[in-house]
C-alpha cells in the first residue's frame, strides 16, 4: 500500500507504523463521503481491536523518536558539558483558576527510556491537587511538559541547561485529522491561517541555554558541522553510521541579531541526525529566563494553544474536517454514553470486538 504520507510530514516524521498508515488510508477514502459530496452509502467499520493497535504503534513510534532525542541531548551534554548532569521531569500546569505553575521532579536516565515524556509530566501532574476560589479540590490541566539536564559543575563553555521537548502531542485525532487534511500545507498557504504559526515544521528539539549572547554564537558554531566520534557514540548506545556520527545541517536562523517583535531571541538550528530532523536552540540565559517568567508567544508552553487555535479555525470553514475530526476523537475516547457524532446522510459507523 503506498503510504499517504508526504515527506517530512508531521505525523511522518512521529511515525511510520503500518497500522497508523492502514488507518489514514481509510479515512482518506472516506473524506469525500465525510464531505457529503457523494450520494451512495458508505459504512465506516472498525474494531475495537485494530484501533488499540494504532494506538499502541503511535505510542511506540513516539517512545522510538525520544529515544534517539535523549541519546542526542546525552551526546551534547558530554560534548558541552563535564557530562555529569541532574535529569529532571518539568511540568508546566494550570488551575481552574488559570494560575500557572512549574513541578520539577529529578528522574533517572531509565525512566527516559521506559515512559515517554508525556506520560513522565502526567504522571507528576496526577499527584497534585489544586484548592480553587470556591474552596473545592480540582485537578490541574498539563500546559507543556519537558526533560532538563542540569550540569553539575561550572564547564568552558557557560552551558546553563539542557531541555528537551517533543511537538507531538498525545491525541492521536489530531494528528490523524491533520494529516488526512494536509493541515501544515493548508496553513502555508492560507493567508488567515498563516500569520497563526508556521505549523508543525520540527518535531524533536533541543534547547542549549547558554551564559551570555556571546557563549550562545561560539556553541551555534560548534554546532554547526557537529561530529561524533565512534566511542562517543558507544558510550551513549547509539549504533556507529553514517547518519549517527555527523548531524546534517538543514538550516539556520539567527533570532540573536533580529529578535521576533516579543523580545524572544535565540539561534535555531535545524540538523538531521539518525534519519530525523532535530531542531536545536542556542538561547542565551537572560532571553530563557524572560521566556520562562512570562511564557512568551514563541514558547513551547504557548504552541498547544496556537495549534489548537487552528484547528478551530479551519473547523468553522470545513465541516468535513470538523466531522473527521468529532469522530476519530470519539473512536479513540469512545466514552461511555457518549453517542457516535452526528455524520452526513447514508454514512454509518460500526465499531465491531
Amino acid at each position: 500500500m503506498e503510504l499517504p504520507f508526504t515527506p517530512r510530514s508531521p505525523l511522518w516524521m512521529v511515525t511510520r507504523s503500518p497500522e497508523v498508515n492502514e488507518l489514514v488510508c481509510a479515512l482518506q477514502d472516506a473524506r469525500r463521503h465525510l464531505g457529503g459530496g457523494v450520494a451512495s452509502p458508505l459504512t465506516l467499520r472498525f474494531s475495537r481491536a485494530r484501533l488499540r493497535a494504532v494506538r499502541d504503534a503511535f505510542r511506540t513510534s513516539i517512545r522510538a523518536g525520544e529515544a534517539k532525542l535523549h541519546r542526542l541531548a546525552t551526546l551534547l551534554c558530554e560534548r558541552l558539558t563535564s557530562g555529569d548532569v541532574q535529569l529532571s521531569s518539568v511540568v508546566i500546569g494550570e488551575s481552574v483558576d488559570q494560575e500557572r505553575f512549574r513541578l520539577i521532579q529529578p528522574v533517572s536516565e531509565a525512566d527516559l527510556y521506559a515512559e515517554t515524556d508525556l506520560e513522565l509530566g502526567n504522571r507528576l501532574l496526577q499527584r497534585v491537587r489544586m484548592l480553587d476560589a470556591s474552596g473545592g479540590w480540582s485537578s490541574a490541566t498539563l500546559i507543556a511538559n519537558f526533560v532538563e539536564y542540569q550540569p553539575l559543575q561550572e564547564n568552558p563553555r557557560h552551558v546553563h541547561k539542557l531541555i528537551s521537548r517533543i511537538k507531538a502531542e498525545e491525541e492521536l485525532w489530531n494528528k490523524v485529522t491533520d494529516e488526512i487534511f494536509r493541515l501544515d500545507q493548508r496553513v502555508a498557504r492560507d493567508k488567515k491561517l498563516r500569520p497563526l504559526s508556521r505549523y508543525v515544521k520540527d518535531v524533536f528539539g533541543i534547547k542549549v541555554v547558554a551564559g551570555s549572547v556571546q557563549a550562545a554564537r561560539e556553541l551555534q558554531q560548534e554546532l554547526a558541522d557537529l561530529r561524533f566520534e565512534a566511542d562517543e557514540l558507544k558510550r551513549c548506545d547509539v549504533p556507529v553510521e553514517a547518519s549517527t556520527t555527523r548531524a546534517r545541517l538543514l538550516e539556520v536562523k539567527d533570532y540573536l541579531s533580529d529578535p521576533k517583535r516579543s523580545g524572544w531571541a535565540a539561534i535555531k538550528t535545524v540538523v538531521d541526525w539518525w534519519d530525523i530532523p532535530f531542531e536545536v536552540q542556542v538561547q542565551p540565559l537572560p532571553n530563557y529566563l524572560r521566556e520562562r517568567e512570562w511564557l512568551t508567544r514563541e514558547s513551547h508552553e504557548a504552541f498547544r494553544s496556537r495549534r489548537e487555535a487552528i484547528r478551530r479555525a479551519v473547523a468553522q470553514d470545513d465541516r468535513a474536517f470538523a466531522l473527521t475530526h468529532a469522530l476519530l476523537r470519539w473512536l479513540f475516547r469512545e466514552p461511555a454514553g457518549v453517542p457516535v457524532p452526528a455524520l452526513p446522510s447514508g454514512v454509518t459507523v460500526e465499531l465491531v470486538d
